[in-house]
């Protein structure tokens, strides 16, 4: 019995590691050619692999998107983990500063990734519930944080992911590998936290 255990947890474990290499691969194939760039015949070969035994592994492209998609989500909530630790006490404009930072640096870095899990530009795909709930951890976060330094209302979590994200979008239009609009990011946050009471309302103008 514990034979046949241990064989069933190596064939786990090498189907699960296929897997990652296959996801790997993919996002490969996505930073050269872009996310609608690639077959699964070209992830297929990417990985020494005959494009009938992928699908052993990945019924279809979207569900390669899908792990894909599970991928990034988890990269981002390992590097904003460290961002958010420790959030109780620090003066607000520091853990906003230290929060958008990361972020932006997370997104820049990798447009495929960004494209993927910001934008909607895979026609027909759509996350997975299991995939899409590590989105969700990633704002349930995000909430977590602005709540701690007294922010807390769902129209902040919304406008401060606006503004941030905004910011991404025109560096990697406008100045991809530069530097333009992460030089506005502390501009971004000042604007924020003057225009925002910590109750999550605007003040009025002038006060």
């Amino acid at each position: 019995m514990a034979e046949t255990e241990s064989r069933t947890d190596r064939r786990r474990a090498r189907h699960a590691a296929t897997k990652q290499e296959i996801v790997a691969a993919a996002w490969r194939l996505a930073r050269e050619r872009g996310l609608g760039g690639w077959s699964l015949r070209d992830v297929a070969d990417a990985v020494g692999m005959r494009a009938p035994s992928l699908y052993v592994y990945f019924p279809s492209k979207n569900a390669v998107f899908d792990a894909m998609f599970a991928d990034g989500c988890a990269a981002l909530l390992d590097t904003l983990a460290p961002a958010a630790a420790g959030v109780a006490g620090r003066p607000p404009a520091e853990v906003l500063s230290v929060a958008a930072t990361t972020f932006f640096d997370f997104c820049a870095e990798d447009p495929a990734r960004y494209q993927l899990l910001f934008l909607r530009t895979v026609p027909g795909f759509e996350p997975s519930e299991a995939s899409y709930a590590l989105a969700q951890d990633v704002l349930e976060g995000l909430a977590r944080v602005l709540t701690a330094i007294g922010w807390d209302s769902a129209e902040d979590v919304d406008l401060w992911t606006a503004l941030i994200v905004g910011l991404v979008s025109q560096q990697l239009s406008n100045d991809p590998g530069g530097d333009r609009w992460r030089r506005l990011v502390p501009t971004a946050v000042a604007m924020f936290l003057t225009t925002r009471s910590p109750t999550g309302a605007a003040p009025t103008i002038g006060t």
